[in-house]
């Protein structure tokens, strides 16, 4: 029982998850900060208001609104082509090659595919003559 807790916690993606929470907590703030105080003031400052929050339609805060999606998308991005672009690429590089396929041809009784070298057929059992693979010698 002990073991299987502590494979579970050991486990590549409960490790990943903790890191992520914690990353994503303190990032969160960076991400506000740069929207609150540089992006809205921006956009803000073409249409004249420099907060969206006093932006409503009855008791409708449509500039609330404005600033949680506009926020979500900068967060967004931000992760994205920061963290989750660079980390894709630098795994692709240490990812192995996959392995060559192997030659096959059918069989002649069910018509499955099935290794070339294969002396029976894996769907319907039935012997079949392997085909000769040429074999490369060197002279000694």
């Amino acid at each position: 029982m002990i073991k299987g807790f502590r494979d579970f916690i050991l486990r590549g993606n409960v490790i990943d998850l903790a890191v992520a929470v914690v990353m994503g907590t303190a990032f969160s703030a960076v991400v506000n900060s740069v929207v609150t105080n540089l992006i809205t003031p921006m956009i803000a400052s073409m249409g004249g208001s420099p907060d969206f929050s006093k932006i409503k339609t009855g008791p409708i805060l449509w500039g609330n609104i404005l600033n949680d999606v506009l926020t979500f998308l900068i967060t967004s991005a931000v992760v994205y082509f920061v963290l989750v672009l660079p980390m894709t690429k630098l795994l692709a590089r240490f990812k192995p090659a996959e392995p060559s396929p192997q030659p096959t041809r059918e069989c002649p009784e069910c018509l499955s595919n099935i290794p070339a070298r294969a002396r029976r057929c894996a769907h319907c059992t039935a012997q079949v003559t392997p085909t000769v693979t040429s074999t490369v010698t060197f002279p000694s």
